[in-house]
């Protein structure tokens, strides 16, 4: 994340997303698939990572590190297998664009940082119970219910930010600077969506 000014002298937190060309690897069909998809290639590795399935298939288009399908009712008009796009002919500064991602993972966590309970008082003789839980369940039923809150595995889900801006578009470095902040950690795959205008 960064600071970024604009011109009437105003900081925004922003972040700074990598954003490359993706290559549209496969069209999903309602006819040969049971659905409609466009499936887009990502990044780059090495060809001998790749199975030989995955070479005929993708062909001359490359070797691609990721592959991401999104589902739509219909396909767009000009959308083929090796079809390019270029997200800096896409995004222009003041789009509103929806980012998802995956969080970061924090691991196991107790009941104040993963739900936000209070904890104990930290008076009246209590000495070990300043973040415990306390009472999990009723003496009626005899048992704990489904749902309670308790400690377990925090972060690692998939998250989506909506509606953020694009504060600057840079083709040269291939960045692109979105205000707020975005799921993850350094490094994450980001799906970064266009709000559709109406």
């Amino acid at each position: 994340m960064t600071q970024f000014f604009d011109e009437n002298g105003n900081a925004y937190a922003a972040t700074m997303v990598r954003a490359l060309p993706t290559v549209v690897t496969d069209v999903r069909s309602e006819e040969r698939d049971g659905y409609t998809a466009v499936q887009l290639g990502y990044g780059s590795r090495k060809e001998k990572n790749i199975n030989k399935a995955q070479k005929k298939a993708w062909g001359d288009m490359g070797s691609f590190a990721h592959l991401v399908e999104f589902r739509m009712d219909a396909l767009p008009d000009g959308v083929e297998k090796g079809t390019t796009f270029d997200p800096f002919t896409i995004m222009n500064v003041g789009d509103t664009v929806h980012v998802t991602g995956t969080s970061k993972g924090k691991g196991f966590q107790g009941v104040v940082k993963r739900h936000n309970f209070a904890g104990g008082r930290r008076s009246h003789g209590q000495k070990h119970s300043e973040r415990e839980p306390g009472s999990i369940g009723a003496t009626g039923p005899g048992r704990v219910f489904k749902g309670t809150r308790m400690g377990g595995r925090m972060g690692s889900d998939r998250i989506r930010v909506k509606n953020l801006s694009v504060l600057a578009v840079d083709p040269e470095t291939n960045t692109l600077l979105v205000k707020g902040a975005v799921p993850g950690r350094r490094g994450t795959l980001l799906e970064i969506v266009k709000e559709a205008v109406a």
